[in-house]
C-alpha cells in the first residue's frame, strides 16, 4: 500500500488527479471523520473527482477513528458500473466537466454493454447460502461481529460473491469476508 494521501477539497483531489491520472497505477486518498477538525474531502467527493479522469473507488480500511483510507485506480474496462456512477458520469458530460480519460471508460463501458448493464446498489434481501453456512461454522467473533455489519458492508458481501466468475474466486472471497468479522472488522 502507498502512503495515503489527503485532500482539503475537491479541487486538491482533481489537480492530483488532472497530474497523475494517465500514469499513477493506484493512490490511497485518506479521509478524516467530520468532526475531527480536520479538512477533508468526502467519499461522495472523492468518487465524483475520480469519474471525471476515469477512475474509480475500492477497497477501504479504518485507520482510526478519525480517519479512513480508500484505494482509488484506474478504471478497467471490464468493471462493472453501478446506476448512480452513471448518473454521475452523465451529469459530469452534461456539465461540460468529464476529460477525455473519463469519457473513454464511459465509451468503452457503452459498447461493451456495462453501461446498460448498470447495478442498482439496492441491498439484497438475503445473501448467499454458501456464505451464510461458511459464517454459521465460522468463529464467535465473526458471527458476532456481522450482526453489527451497515448496508454497504452487506452489499459488498453479495455483490463480491454474486460477480466471482469461478467457484475458487467466490471460496475464496467467502473465506476473505470469515476472516474480515473474525478480526472484528466491517468487510466494507
Amino acid at each position: 500500500m502507498t502512503e495515503p494521501l489527503p485532500f482539503a477539497t475537491p479541487q486538491d483531489w482533481n489537480d492530483w488527479l488532472a497530474a497523475n491520472h494517465s500514469t499513477a497505477k493506484e493512490i490511497w486518498v485518506l479521509y478524516h471523520r467530520k468532526g475531527s477538525g480536520t479538512p477533508s474531502i468526502d467519499w461522495q467527493q472523492a468518487v465524483v473527482e475520480a469519474l471525471v479522469w476515469g477512475w474509480i473507488d475500492g477497497v477501504r480500511r479504518t485507520v482510526s477513528p478519525t480517519e479512513w483510507t480508500q484505494r482509488f485506480t484506474p478504471r478497467k474496462a471490464g468493471s462493472s458500473w453501478s446506476q448512480i456512477n452513471r448518473a454521475h458520469a452523465e451529469r459530469l458530460i452534461a456539465e461540460g466537466r468529464m476529460q477525455p480519460a473519463g469519457l473513454a471508460q464511459v465509451q468503452i463501458a457503452r459498447e461493451n454493454g456495462r453501461w446498460d448493464a448498470a447495478y442498482s446498489g439496492a441491498a439484497p434481501t438475503e445473501l448467499p447460502q454458501d456464505f451464510l453456512d461458511a459464517l454459521a461454522m465460522a468463529s464467535e467473533t465473526a458471527r458476532i461481529t456481522f450482526q453489527t455489519i451497515n448496508a454497504r458492508s452487506r452489499f459488498a458481501i453479495y455483490y463480491r460473491l454474486t460477480t466471482a466468475k469461478r467457484p475458487e474466486t467466490r471460496t475464496k472471497r467467502i473465506a476473505g469476508f470469515i476472516e474480515t468479522l473474525a478480526r472484528g472488522e466491517q468487510p466494507y
